[in-house]
C-alpha cells in the first residue's frame, strides 16, 4: 500500500494579506514546513495530491462566508512558494475535500492508505477533511507544524480532536512564534527593576496615607 499527502487549500486566498479570509500570519508561516513535507515524501515515493477550493461566484457557502476563491481568479491559485511542486490537483466546493470530488476514487487508484493532511485551517476544511478520512478508513497523520488557522484557540482544539476523538497521529510540535531577536536586561530578570518600583510605590502609599490621620 502507498502514502499520500494531501494539501489542503493553501491557497493565495487564504495566505496573501488584502484577500478577505487571510488567515493571518501564523498561517503564512507554515509555507516552508509544506514545501519540506512535499520535498521529503516525495523522496519516499509517496503521492502528492492538491486539494483547493474552486467556488462557482453564487456559491451558497457566500452566505456564510465573503466570496472567496472563486473558479478562474489568482485568490484560487496555490501560493507562488509552493505551485511548482508536483502532484495532482482535485477542486473542491465543501468543507471536506472528500465531499463531492473524487479524491476517494482516486486514493483508492493509487492504493493509498495512509493519509498525510496538512494546509488551512485547521479547525475547518482540515478537520472536516480528516474525518472524513478516517470515517473511510484511511490512516491518517497530521504534522502539527504544517496545520494553521485564523484562530489559534480553535487550532489547538481542533489538532486536539483529530488526535483523541478523530484517531488520527500528530506528528509534529505546532508552529512556535519566532524569538525576540532582542535580549531581556539582566536587571529585569533578577527583578532589580520591580523591586524599585514597587519599593517606591510602596513608600509613597505610606507618605500619603500618613497625611491622612
Amino acid at each position: 500500500m502507498a502514502r499520500a499527502v494531501l494539501v489542503v487549500d493553501m491557497l493565495r486566498g487564504f495566505l496573501e494579506e488584502g484577500y478577505p479570509l487571510f488567515s493571518g500570519v501564523q498561517a503564512r508561516r507554515i509555507i516552508p514546513h509544506v514545501h519540506n513535507l512535499i520535498a521529503s515524501e516525495e523522496k519516499q515515493g509517496t503521492h502528492i495530491i492538491w486539494a483547493c477550493d474552486s467556488h462557482a461566484s453564487d456559491d451558497p457557502e457566500f452566505k456564510q462566508f465573503p466570496p472567496h476563491c472563486i473558479q478562474g481568479t489568482e485568490e484560487a491559485e496555490i501560493v507562488p512558494e509552493l505551485a511548482l511542486c508536483g502532484g495532482r490537483t482535485i477542486t473542491k466546493q465543501h468543507f471536506s475535500a472528500f465531499l463531492g470530488t473524487e479524491l476517494d476514487e482516486l486514493l483508492h487508484e493509487l492504493k493509498v492508505d495512509t493519509l498525510v493532511v496538512c494546509g488551512v485551517c485547521t479547525d475547518i476544511c482540515v478537520l472536516h477533511t480528516v474525518a472524513d478520512a478516517r470515517n473511510r478508513g484511511y490512516a491518517v497523520e497530521v504534522p502539527a507544524n504544517c496545520v494553521a488557522s485564523f484562530d489559534n484557540k480553535n487550532h489547538m482544539f481542533a489538532l486536539d480532536h483529530i488526535e483523541k476523538v478523530l484517531g488520527a497521529s500528530i506528528t509534529t510540535e505546532t508552529v512556535k512564534p519566532p524569538k525576540a531577536k532582542w535580549d531581556i536586561p539582566e536587571d529585569w530578570l533578577r527583578g532589580d527593576t520591580a523591586d524599585v518600583y514597587f519599593s517606591e510605590r510602596w513608600t509613597y502609599s505610606r507618605r500619603k496615607e500618613s497625611t491622612l490621620w
